[in-house]
Parts: structure tokens; C-alpha cells; sequence
């Protein structure tokens, strides 16, 4: 059959900073490959086995993580729902599309979690918070941890769950940028005692509908995605017409599927995810190893002030073999390599030494940042603007203002050139 192009904005990958061509798994074109589809499928079936065999033993909360861990890769993979693409689209290119698919995911949840804390919690000013929700304190610290995490992620190429998605695609950067991501996690518990007495054990913790009521929180937040919204028109470049896939199976394994319906989905998982399980989130697992490794070889204190009294992608120590966290993340990196073999997009590439400097400098800040956040750009951020968290926007502002500084500067010094 003949073969189309994908044709939306070429998307941030390591190679852009290089002034390389494109050559990241979006770009290329599709072809129906019946074997390797064949594949992909079994191998969501495994996982869709996994998850009914858990659920038959009686562990619900595992086997449900494997479903949505699955369809969360999916949906990223396919919609390439990267938040450090989506600024550098509009950044670089003034294309909004990706930014316009994070405010529809972010608007849906917010509907959506708004819905559930009425029925679990009916009076939002008693005093407390609804149960688990992503509701951090709002500290210096917190803006501290959003701006690193921005300078990584502009670093990088990646937040940790595009480069979980881009692991599963064959990708040269994602296993250092994860490896870093450790590091800086260890680097965040031997940081954290200090950081937490100073900025983070008085600060206050402050939940919209607390102030505003339901009612309130929800038009105040809709309100401010609207508003994004404007600005974001206001200030892109007319865009073409959007070629049309000739067929479903193009359609759907083919090209990048438009980002607002990748963030109405991610929207609705998050709603499901909240109500049955827990918030999404995909550092808590990194995290707990990179904890339990920190303790084994003594580079962190022995306590950690006050961080299992917090809320967000808090790192336990754990002997578990495969937490909820752990089997979401799992399914994550398993559905996502499933997609894009399926599409053709399984293009594993032998890393150079660009990919390793910058995928191990990059992690080593989205790490320290997710450890001193309390979770990445899908907890502390997606899941936390969703529970109608304050600490949820601060993060978000201060991370897209690291990544705005971090490429000027880059660019500045010559370090990381813009795409061609």
C-alpha cells in the first residue's frame, strides 16, 4: 500500500539538539505488517492474562495497575503525549496541539476527580482531604524541584514517563535517562533532611475546594485552562490542514493519534485510576528502589524527615516484589513497545555518546526533582491540577519555566542547538 507520512509537527527527541535529521519513531513512515501486529497483540493479551489471573488470587489493585499501566502506554505512545514535546512544539514551531491535548487531559480530570470527592467527601471545607490525592505542600523546595525537573526534561528530551513509552520504541537516550533518574533520586534522600527542615515541614498544604468549595475550585480551574488556552492561540502560527489516514488500520497504528483525544483519554484514566486504585503516577516504584539502594549502600540518612506523612509519589522502602506502582510502570513500558511494534515504530538505536551525556545529566535532575516534588509532571502535575492541588500549578509553571530557560540558555551557549 502506499505509504503516508506523519503529518503533524516533527516532535523533540535527543537528535533535535544535535541539528540531526529526524529520524525518532513518529517520523517515519508506516507500513501494515500483519506478523509483527499479530505480536503485538499476543503480548497485550499476556498482559491482559496477567492482570486476570492476579485479580483471580484476589489482588485487585495489581491486576487493575497492569489494565490502565497498559492503556496509559498506549495512549502515550500512540498520541506521543510527551509534556516536553508539547512545549517544544509550541516553543519552537508555535504549534499548540500538544499543549491544547494536556489542557483537555487536565480539564477532563479535573470534571472527573471533582465528581468522586463530592460523593466521598460532600463538604470540601471540614478540614480534611480527600483520601490519597496528590495534595502537596507548597514550599520554595517545591518550585526548586519543578525548575530541575524542567531543566532535565530540556536536557533529556523527555519527562521519566515519555522516556519509560520511548524505552519501549527502542530508544538510545531513555535506559540512561532512567539510570539518571535513579541517581537523582538517591541524590534527593541524601539532599532531603536539610531541604525539608528549611523549606518543605511548615509550608502550608493548600487544597482548592477547601477555599473555594467544589463548585469554585472546578470555575476557577476551567477557567485558567481557558485562559491557557487563549493565550496559546494567540501566540501559534496558522496550521495547515491535518492529513487523514485511508484506512483504520492506519488510522490507528499509523499516525500520531491527535492529542486531544490522547488527553481526553488520559483524563478519564485518571478518573478511573483515582477512584479504583490510586492517582497516576510512575516515579513511586523508581523511587523505592532507588530509596531501598540508597539504604543498602549508606548514602542516605537512615530517616527521612517527615516524607511517609506526605502525599504524591512518595518513595517507600519496600521487599515487595512488584508494587501497584511497580506493576502500572511494567505494563507502561510493555504496552508501549507493543504499540510501536504494531506501527512499526520499534527502531532500537545503538546509543552514542550525546545520548549518554545528556540522557544521564537529564535523569540525574528529573530524578532529584521527582524526589523533591514529590512526583513528576504525571503525579505532582497531572494528577495533583486534577485533585485540584495548588502545589499541582506552582510545579507546573516552575516546569515549563525550566525547560524555557534551559533551552534559551543551551542555545545561547551553543550547547543545544533548536531542531531544523
Amino acid at each position: 500500500m502506499t505509504q503516508h507520512v506523519i503529518p503533524e509537527a516533527p516532535l523533540a527527541s535527543p537528535g533535535h539538539a544535535l541539528k540531526t535529521p529526524d529520524t525518532s519513531p513518529a517520523s517515519l513512515p508506516f507500513e501494515w505488517k500483519r506478523p509483527r501486529t499479530a505480536v503485538a497483540v499476543a503480548i497485550l493479551g499476556l498482559l491482559g492474562i496477567a492482570s486476570f489471573v492476579l485479580h483471580g488470587q484476589g489482588h485487585a489493585a495489581p491486576a487493575l495497575s497492569l489494565v490502565f499501566g497498559a492503556v496509559f502506554g498506549i495512549v502515550l505512545q500512540r498520541s506521543r503525549f510527551c509534556f516536553f514535546c508539547m512545549f517544544r512544539e509550541w516553543y519552537d514551531d508555535g504549534d499548540p496541539r500538544g499543549l491544547f491535548g494536556l489542557l483537555v487531559a487536565l480539564a477532563t480530570g479535573i470534571i472527573g476527580t471533582t465528581l468522586i470527592f463530592g460523593a466521598w467527601l460532600p463538604d470540601a471545607m471540614t478540614g480534611r482531604l480527600p483520601p490519597d490525592a496528590f495534595i502537596g505542600p507548597v514550599s520554595i523546595a517545591l518550585v526548586a524541584a519543578g525548575l530541575a525537573f524542567g531543566a532535565g526534561m530540556a536536557i533529556s528530551g523527555s519527562c521519566v514517563s515519555a522516556h519509560l513509552y520511548r524505552l519501549g520504541e527502542g530508544s538510545p537516550t531513555a535506559p540512561f535517562a532512567l539510570l539518571g533518574t535513579l541517581i537523582g533520586f538517591m541524590l534527593g534522600f541524601a539532599t532531603w533532611n536539610d531541604i525539608y527542615l528549611f523549606a518543605i515541614a511548615d509550608a502550608p498544604v493548600l487544597w482548592l475546594p477547601q477555599k473555594l468549595g467544589y463548585a469554585g475550585a472546578l470555575l476557577v480551574a476551567l477557567a485558567l485552562l481557558a485562559l491557557i488556552a487563549w493565550v496559546l492561540s494567540k501566540t501559534s502560527r496558522p496550521l495547515g490542514p491535518q492529513a487523514t489516514a485511508h484506512d483504520l488500520p492506519e488510522a490507528l497504528l499509523g499516525q500520531r493519534w491527535p492529542s486531544w483525544i490522547g488527553g481526553a483519554i488520559i483524563g478519564v484514566l485518571g478518573t478511573f485510576a483515582y477512584f479504583r486504585v490510586a492517582p497516576l503516577g510512575v516515579t513511586a516504584e523508581i523511587g523505592s528502589r532507588a530509596r531501598q539502594a540508597a539504604s543498602t549502600l549508606g548514602f542516605a540518612p537512615s530517616r527521612l524527615e517527615g516524607l511517609d506523612t506526605l502525599r504524591g509519589c512518595i518513595s517507600v522502602a519496600t521487599d515487595a516484589l512488584l508494587s501497584r506502582n511497580g506493576a502500572f510502570v511494567l505494563a507502561l513500558v510493555t504496552a508501549s513497545f507493543a504499540a510501536a511494534l504494531a506501527a512499526g515504530q520499534f527502531k532500537p538505536t545503538w546509543p552514542s555518546a550525546g545520548h549518554i551525556v545528556r540522557g544521564s545529566i537529564g535523569g540525574v535532575l528529573l530524578g532529584w526533582g521527582a524526589m523533591t516534588g514529590l512526583g513528576c509532571t504525571v503525579g505532582t502535575l497531572l494528577s495533583g491540577i486534577m485533585a485540584g492541588a495548588l502545589s499541582g500549578w506552582v510545579f507546573a509553571a516552575a516546569v515549563f519555566t525550566g525547560i524555557a530557560i534551559t533551552l534559551s540558555a543551551g542555545r545561547h551557549a551553543g550547547l543545544l542547538a533548536p531542531p531544523p
